[in-house]
């Protein structure tokens, strides 16, 4: 029942494309009530979370080891099945294993497959709560310290897994486990940033060009907490905490866009409800309702935050008004509201950034490569 509703959900909000020369206000009444009755039909409640010579081994497991560090290979054990190296399985490998391309694409279809099959989480997808995944194991990252990023996926453990913005990411992270389980080759590091791919782009989203070559850390690389958004706060912390990644204005508005899929949740961040009527969808909708809605404080128990005076079904938090309050922000809202060519095309460049921040890659940047999506 979810599919069938997430899939007229699709259809309703990519049947009118939004055309620069047309006038915002003339087309946002016919496909917003569109999406209302969409969003309504298929709105699912909170999820609540989901014999031989001794000395010659040890001389080859020094060797191996210095390849797999230098060239991200991986060993065969003598049972036949891909693992990483561990303590004291010299005498057990048989090989070396480099993934390729065609490997990462399974891994990428068993994403896909598995965010079909398993529509029971909030809006009928666990699509934005891996984006979500990604996008905080990566924003962790101080240029000034070359700390934090990707490379590590430390959010595997506490305290970091239990900071206040993660809250709630464990969902994520469990879903990707027996993928993890069935491809123990790739590190979780990989694993988090191409399930936020594989995420975006089964959610229609632009294709993102990836590349491996992160490593996992232990307990002892974990990031202070404070280092993702507060949504609570207005202009000056956003610049503060994108600024420390090494993002501009631009860069900032772009990677907001991301607000177009998922909902808040009271027993996480506080706040609650989706930012808009097709959450399961990527689109410049985020933008457009920013500018197109007349937005109040919303009178509840609950952190301040914003809801639509239509439906009142929809909220923005105060992070998100700060992006129409600033000029500087808002001429970038402008302009991705009435674009939406342009939000994908830099937006694909900015998560493409965020995902590789702080990650020291063999390869170079020519190396990306893309995945083909599954629809």
């Amino acid at each position: 029942m979810a599919t069938a509703a997430r899939s007229f959900t699709r259809v309703a909000t990519r049947s009118t494309p939004f055309a620069s020369s047309i006038p915002y206000a003339a087309s946002r009444n016919s496909r917003l009530a569109l999406q209302r009755q969409a969003f309504r039909s298929s709105r699912r409640g909170y999820a609540s979370g989901p014999g031989s010579n001794p000395s010659k081994p040890y001389l080859y497991w020094g060797i191996g080891l210095a390849a797999a560090a230098g060239a991200g290979v991986y060993f065969y054990n003598a049972n036949g099945g891909i693992t990483t190296l561990k303590e004291g399985s010299a005498g057990e490998t048989r090989g070396l294993f480099t993934p390729t391309k065609e490997d990462y694409q399974k891994v990428y279809n068993e994403i896909a497959k598995a965010l079909a099959e398993k529509d029971d989480y909030d809006d009928g997808s666990y699509g934005p709560v891996l984006v979500r995944l990604a996008w905080h194991c990566s924003g962790t990252y101080d240029k000034l310290t070359n700390t934090g990023g990707s490379n590590g996926a430390t959010m595997r453990f506490a305290p970091e897994s239990d900071h206040g913005a993660n809250a709630g990411l464990k969902a994520a992270r469990d879903f990707l486990e027996p993928i993890k389980e069935k491809y123990p080759w790739i590190t979780y590091s990989d694993l988090w940033t191409l399930a936020g791919v594989c995420a975006i782009q089964e959610m229609q989203g632009p294709v993102i060009p990836w590349r491996p070559g992160r490593a996992d850390r232990d307990v002892a690389m974990c990031t202070p907490d404070g280092r993702l958004p507060d949504a609570s706060k207005e202009q000056s912390h956003l610049r503060a905490i994108f600024g420390r990644m090494g993002f501009d204005d631009r860069e900032i508005v772009a990677l907001s866009g991301a607000h177009a899929l998922g909902r808040c949740h009271t027993d996480r961040s506080g706040f609650e409800g989706p930012w808009s009527f097709s959450p399961t969808v990527m689109s410049n909708d985020y933008y457009r309702l920013l500018l197109g809605e007349k937005w109040n404080y919303r009178k509840w128990n609950g952190p301040k935050q914003f809801e639509d005076m239509g439906s009142k079904s929809l909220m923005m938090l105060p992070t998100d008004m700060a992006l129409i309050q600033d000029k500087d922000f808002k001429k970038h809202v402008e302009r991705y509201a009435k674009d939406d060519q342009a939000f994908f095309s830099e937006f694909r460049d900015v998560i493409v950034k965020l995902f590789e921040l702080g990650v020291p890659f063999q390869s170079k940047e020519e190396d990306r490569m893309t995945l083909q999506p599954s629809t």
